[in-house]
């Protein structure tokens, strides 16, 4: 099991439900900044080797059953993040359901303030916008999901692309932008 997590348990911090037989790997990081361990959400037999991180001010992440999440992969909520069941995360992606910092900056720096000198602001405005990804889904290495979108069931999404539009179900995309190669129903 991972030691990250039972040392936040052991002083008392917020992490995350674990479903069972669901996997926190060594090089897994819980980050709950929200402080309540019910906003993430591991579902059974998931196994999880990247970062699950919510925000202060907001944030909740869903992760279904048999699902992996890769080494290196940055999941970020400040609003919603759901992803399927048996969905297959590789390494190095990110996905953000947010802009991580204000657009304004006035308003950035303000927020890197209040950071460095009380933690993560309780009140701030990151354009949140929901993510949810379907059902059997592939998301490859080094792949950036933005947030606002959708990603349909069996869709798979190539190693390095940005998804910047939704994914319609049995697609498979590529590209920066990502671009519709095929559908998988294809023979």
């Amino acid at each position: 099991m991972n030691l990250d997590y039972w040392l936040q348990r052991a002083v008392g911090r917020a992490t995350c439900r674990l479903g069972p037989q669901a996997k926190l790997m060594p090089t897994a990081r819980i980050r709950n900044i929200r402080g309540d361990s019910g906003c993430i959400v591991v579902g059974e037999s998931s196994i999880i080797r990247g970062e699950l991180l919510t925000f202060a001010h907001g944030g909740r992440i869903e992760i279904g059953s048999w699902c992996y999440v890769g080494e290196h992969t940055r999941i970020w909520s400040a609003a919603s993040v759901q992803i399927g069941n048996r969905v297959l995360i590789s390494h190095g992606v990110n996905i953000f359901d947010n802009l991580t910092h204000p657009v304004d900056p006035v308003a950035r720096h303000e927020q890197i303030r209040e950071m460095f000198t009380r933690g993560h602001p309780r009140k701030i405005d990151l354009d949140e916008r929901p993510v949810a990804i379907g059902d059997d889904a592939w998301i490859g290495a080094g792949a950036f999901v933005m947030r606002g979108l959708t990603i349909g069931a069996r869709a798979i999404i190539a190693a390095g692309a940005v998804v910047t539009k939704d994914i319609a179900e049995d697609t498979v995309v590529a590209g920066n932008p990502a671009r519709v190669i095929r559908s998988i129903l294809e023979a």
